[in-house]
């Protein structure tokens, strides 16, 4: 046995090593015309979780990519992953300045 911060420690550990990538799926309209967030998943080692924003649809998906075709409309309507990057959030101010 350990102390609690040293047991603390190894559980944060143990969660960045083993947490999932988080991906949103995009509806892109026309050539760059627009796009939204259809959905979010979190892609593990053996398979992906995916919601749908308006949590009208849940999967067990084996990979994140096999949610695409349940996204997609016509030839108008695309659906891509976007995985998530914390470095390309906007800040507070970045907001307050649009």
């Amino acid at each position: 046995m350990c102390e609690e911060p040293e047991f603390a420690a190894i559980l944060e550990e143990m969660v960045a090593d083993e947490a999932p990538r988080l991906f949103a799926v995009v509806q892109e309209y026309g050539e760059r015309v627009d796009g939204r967030i259809v959905a979010w998943g979190m892609a593990f080692d053996d398979h992906a979780e995916v919601v749908s924003v308006g949590r009208t649809r849940r999967m067990s998906l084996q990979a994140p990519e096999n949610a695409l075709r349940l996204f997609k409309f016509g030839s108008h309507i695309r659906a891509r992953l976007v995985w998530f990057n914390p470095d390309a959030a906007t800040t507070a101010e970045d907001d307050e300045a649009a």
